[in-house]
């Protein structure tokens, strides 16, 4: 980890600053600290998977069979240094994905998505050539939820808020038929 006097603490391989979204800090067996971004870039260019080096000292971090870099643990120092709370980031295939909760539990907000993709599969030609100078990168995107309409109704808040508004729904439309109701009583005495 990289930090200077007066400055936030970065990734000594991208200089990027550590947050709690891609930049996450994950401490390495050596207890040096990298970004998850970069961490993935190496576990996906690494031909032996479970093995990752250390970029600057070199040595070995075994990961568990099928156990992902989003899996090591966090640098909650820093994170504490920079008063922020870590979030969960996962990696699925060539792809980090972050799942950003709703702040406040009586607002009905559905989750967001982020996903920062970390490139093509190795030997695919889809993606830009190697020889190219750096690229600047978009904002991650959120994407759509495929169960939040589940999730939804699993929020005991949205169940009160439905129960309530068919109560309400019920007993207006019952006011409704019974004034209807009266004055065709009435008109049809009279």
């Amino acid at each position: 980890m990289a930090e200077g006097q007066g400055q936030e603490p970065e990734c000594p391989v991208c200089w990027n600053p550590f947050n709690n979204t891609f930049h996450t800090p994950k401490v390495l067996d050596c207890c040096h600290s990298f970004c998850v971004e970069c961490l993935a870039h190496l576990s996906l260019v690494t031909p032996a998977r479970r093995r990752l080096l250390c970029p600057l000292c070199r040595q070995p971090t075994v990961l568990a069979s099928g156990q992902p870099v989003t899996d090591l643990p966090t640098d909650t120092a820093v994170l504490t240094l920079l008063r922020l709370e870590p979030h969960h980031v996962i990696l699925e295939g060539h792809q980090l994905c972050l799942k950003d909760q709703p702040k406040s539990r009586y607002f009905l907000r559905q989750p967001r998505v982020y996903t920062l993709d970390l490139g093509p599969e190795p030997g695919s030609q889809t993606g830009p050539p190697p020889d190219m100078g750096p690229t600047t990168r978009s904002l991650p995107i959120p994407i759509p939820s495929h169960y939040s309409l589940r999730e939804c109704f699993r929020n005991p808040q949205f169940r009160i808020f439905a129960y309530l508004m068919t109560v309400i729904l019920s007993v207006t439309l019952l006011l409704i038929f019974s004034i209807f109701w009266t004055r065709q009583f009435l008109w049809g005495v009279g």
